[in-house]
């Protein structure tokens, strides 16, 4: 990867057709809106980001119909130096993704307006994995996700050398990556649907990781090699990386490990 300075994709639609039980809570038109804190989940997501140097933008794949709500969130950022704009949202995450990356060589960072956990470090973490990898996704140890948070992960991806969680922030460093985006097309719960892990990742990839014969390390340069790239995994010593705000369980965690973790907003 050059020094080519980073774009920024927050992934901020909602599923078509699907009202979302947090947003139908605080009575607003989307999760992303629904507030924590004080704040509304992308203000968190977005006042990380903006404290980051050397962007060119950020982009936020959400519906049209939502951009002038959450638009008037934007101006408290006027001045943070990088240009942040609206794409609109496509059904499924890679057409979205690909669209947000319109015709740009990158490097991307992708994250979700939910993951409002996300730290400065871990940001710098994704992007220092890009200069030597095509594509890298951030995961953290299950014993690091618990000792964050007991509730903070039910779900693991399990490997030789542990459990692992996945913590919503990727990068892509060149167009050539986005063939590895192609094994999130039908999204990311895997660990629910083995006919999806298969499709995705090959049916020996998936055999090594059942039985547990091939370390995390190791599964993730072998996605790569699947789809002709170079891929490694970003891990996250901070296992509350690893959470965000999927529903109310992990709705509570967030609200109780924030205050402790970024500034409230002032009364």
């Amino acid at each position: 990867m050059s020094d080519r300075p980073a774009i920024v994709i927050i992934l901020a639609a909602q599923r078509a057709g699907v009202v979302n039980p947090l947003a139908e809570r605080a009575g607003v038109s989307h999760k992303c809106l629904a507030p924590i804190c004080g704040k509304p989940l992308i203000e968190w997501v977005l006042d990380t980001v903006t404290s980051r140097s050397n962007l060119s933008e950020i982009r936020i794949s959400i519906e049209p119909e939502a951009q002038a709500e959450v638009g008037k969130l934007l101006g408290r950022y006027a001045d943070c130096g990088t240009k942040i704009l609206f794409v609109d949202s496509h059904h499924g995450i890679v057409d979205s993704v690909t669209a947000a990356a319109k015709d740009d060589e990158g490097p991307f960072v992708i994250t979700t307006a939910d993951n409002v956990l996300l730290s400065e470090d871990g940001f710098e973490q994704v992007r220092s994995t890009m200069a030597r990898a095509d594509a890298t996704l951030a995961l953290a140890r299950a014993e690091d996700v618990r000792t964050a948070h007991p509730e903070g992960q039910r779900n693991f991806y399990e490997f030789r050398d542990g459990g692992y969680a996945n913590c919503n922030i990727y990068g892509l460093a060149n167009r050539k990556a986005f063939a590895a985006a192609e094994a999130f097309r039908e999204g990311g719960q895997f660990q629910k649907n083995r006919d999806r892990m298969i499709r995705a990742f090959g049916l020996f990839n998936i055999a090594l990781m059942g039985l547990k014969l091939v370390s995390a390390p190791s599964a993730i340069r072998r996605v790569g090699k699947r789809f002709g790239i170079t891929m490694e995994a970003t891990f996250f010593a901070d296992g509350a990386l690893a959470i965000d705000v999927d529903n109310e369980r992990t709705y509570a965690v967030c609200e109780e490990l924030l205050p402790s973790r970024k500034p409230l907003p002032s009364a």
